[in-house]
């Protein structure tokens, strides 16, 4: 059934996912928008396949560890509408602490950076995967299978979360009215993945934006005429845009850090752990640092 289940969601969302790209891709011409270039969609669909493998080999353990606290779960729910429901809402939320983790720990920035090194912004750049974060993103959503959600059902929801996360990574929608309340919309994404310094680090949710609101990480698109069009990347642009590099350019700049001989022995740990762009000296900037420079450059 689990199986079959998956199977089914995978013949919906295939070809959902080509009919909008093509489209994207025949509207991004029309308007001239130059959304998308051949050399970053190759990369962002070879990402993906890394993703999926790392996933598919590391998938027996953390359902074996999905299971045993399962069996031994603390609630049993009687009532499948709340289940599903709930299922959802703690996915997201969970999803959530994942993101925001990803985003204010270099550790996990190193891994979730290849998703942002992106300077186009088009729903190809959904598939441009985290590639490793498989092997430590199920931490997170073990307190759903204690609770009493199946493995089988936290993975099918997981993915069924991610075709609107997908989905969301285009240019070409514009704010959605009362959706924009409480679910992450294009708009909110855009913010997202932009590298102005007022955006960076913002909006983490994946379905519902409702946390972001709860949390202090929201921030919504601004017109031009009040802030800065958007640019989508890194603050500081890769030099070397080559596979290996996508994926590994964070982990060589923290072992270039940790061997340096002009930076503290007892800073290290920050340098690995702490936000990304922490540094001791303030040669290097966090996002909260170049927002507090941003509004002191405005006021002078």
């Amino acid at each position: 059934m689990d199986s079959v289940r998956e199977q089914l969601l995978i013949l919906i969302s295939t070809p959902l996912y080509v009919a909008v790209i093509v489209g994207e891709m025949i509207l991004s011409h029309y308007r001239h928008t130059k959304s998308y270039t051949v050399k970053d969609t190759i990369t962002n669909l070879y990402l993906m396949l890394l993703n999926m493998g790392v996933d598919l080999a590391f998938r027996i353990v953390y359902l074996v560890i999905f299971q045993w606290f399962w069996v031994h779960r603390i609630f049993e729910f009687t009532t499948p509408l709340w289940y599903w429901f709930w299922l959802v809402v703690g996915m997201d939320f969970l999803y959530y602490w994942l993101h925001r983790v990803d985003h204010f720990s270099r550790f996990f920035w190193a891994v979730h950076v290849t998703h942002h090194s992106s300077e186009q912004f088009n729903l190809t750049v959904g598939f441009r995967s985290s590639v490793f974060q498989p092997l430590y993103r199920f931490i997170y959503f073990i307190p759903l299978a204690a609770m009493g959600f199946k493995p089988a059902d936290i993975l099918f929801i997981f993915a069924a979360c991610q075709i609107w996360g997908i989905l969301v990574h285009t240019e070409h929608v514009n704010k959605l009215g009362w959706l924009e309340y409480f679910l992450v919309t294009p708009s909110h994404h855009r913010v997202h993945h932009a590298s102005n310094t007022l955006y960076l680090d913002k909006n983490l949710g994946m379905f519902l934006i409702i946390w972001d609101k709860m949390f202090g990480t929201f921030q919504a698109e601004l017109p031009e005429k009040e802030y800065q069009p958007l640019r989508y990347g890194l603050t500081k642009p890769l030099e070397k845009r080559d596979a290996f590099h996508i994926v590994f350019h964070e982990w060589i700049q923290i072992a270039k850090d940790l061997f340096s001989a002009s930076k503290p022995f007892r800073s290290k740990f920050w340098y690995i752990f702490g936000p990304p762009g922490w540094s001791h000296d303030g040669s290097t900037l966090t996002s909260d640092q170049l927002r507090q420079k941003e509004r002191q450059e405005k006021g002078s």
